[in-house]
């Protein structure tokens, strides 16, 4: 092998480094767990093919009996657009808790990662898997569990980090083209990844979306650039941030872009002193136990 194969042009701590030669080697890699029963909490998950590209995991918690409709959450998970899938450890872990204690159908989209499949691809992806999730609206998609068990008429999502900016692209994306068949009653925006004008953060933004134009004028990296905010389908929102994350302050700005933004909805939002980025789908202490109780309750708030 040529030895200048091994060249790094490009380091993108602590997600991935890139070779001269095209190959992409992640720092951390996740590990993925089988589908199946949870003899935890109970709740039975499921893996379903949406399209050539988009795949999905659907949690169902034990206590769904025949005929019974259930809130619905689509979810999105986190890795800086360039790690992670639904059906790793992490998701899991955030996952199947959420969805027995809050007794939700939940449906974990896997979208197309970065490097190899640079941004927007993420976010179209999760997309297509918000429309599939549409699809069953009537009763009549492709996929059982949700036909007979997910209430079209009370839907929320959620992402963390990364997969909280897709959660919000999502719904606006559902708002300015009046998707059907589905009511969006809330939406969490856990730990959320949003850009700055630091140039730092605009040189990794442009390298994960070539097509990125500067931050004041990208809706992707900055919502209050985004015209159709006002329109985003959506009742209420929570901001969730965390006292010694990175990303804290880009969440408050969000939080306050949304307060302004003639969006009609309600936003909130909630501080978890003393810890860090994502801190939730890492460690079980006592504020984990806080932040899941706050979800939860967000949650059936509306039910």
């Amino acid at each position: 092998m040529d030895s200048s194969s091994n060249e790094v042009i490009r380091d993108c701590p602590p997600f991935f480094k890139v070779y001269k030669d095209g190959r992409v080697e992640r720092y951390f890699v996740t590990q993925p767990v089988p589908a199946g029963l949870d003899p935890t909490t109970g709740v039975q998950t499921k893996d379903v093919v949406i399209s050539p590209a988009v795949k999905a995991r659907i949690f169902m918690p034990q206590s769904t009996t025949p005929g019974q409709k259930l809130p619905l959450l689509v979810h999105y998970h986190g890795g800086g657009f360039s790690i992670g899938s639904a059906f790793d450890t992490f998701t899991y872990k955030v996952a199947a808790p959420l969805a027995k204690q809050a007794n939700i159908v939940l449906v974990s989209i896997d979208y197309r990662l970065a490097p190899e499949h640079p941004l927007p691809i993420a976010h179209d992806d999760s997309w297509v898997g918000l429309q599939w999730v549409a699809s069953h609206a009537n009763g009549q998609g492709p996929e059982p569990w949700l036909n007979d068990n997910a209430d079209p008429s009370r839907v929320f999502l959620a992402g963390e980090s990364a997969g909280a900016n897709i959660a919000h692209f999502v719904a606006v994306q559902a708002g300015a083209t009046k998707l059907v068949g589905l009511k969006i009653r809330g939406m969490l925006i856990v730990h959320p990844y949003f850009g700055t004008r630091e140039p730092s953060d605009n040189e990794l933004d442009k390298y994960f979306c070539p097509t990125s134009t500067e931050f004041d004028n990208d809706p992707i990296v900055n919502p209050a650039a985004d015209p159709k905010l006002n329109e985003m389908a959506c009742e209420r929102v929570i901001v969730l941030v965390a006292e010694e994350d990175g990303f804290r302050n880009r969440g408050e700005a969000y939080y306050e872009t949304l307060a302004k933004s003639g969006w009609r909805g309600k936003v909130e939002f909630f501080e978890t002193k003393g810890e860090g980025h994502c801190f939730h789908a890492v460690i079980d202490n006592h504020n984990t136990e806080v932040l899941k109780n706050k979800m939860v309750d967000f949650i059936n708030k509306d039910i």
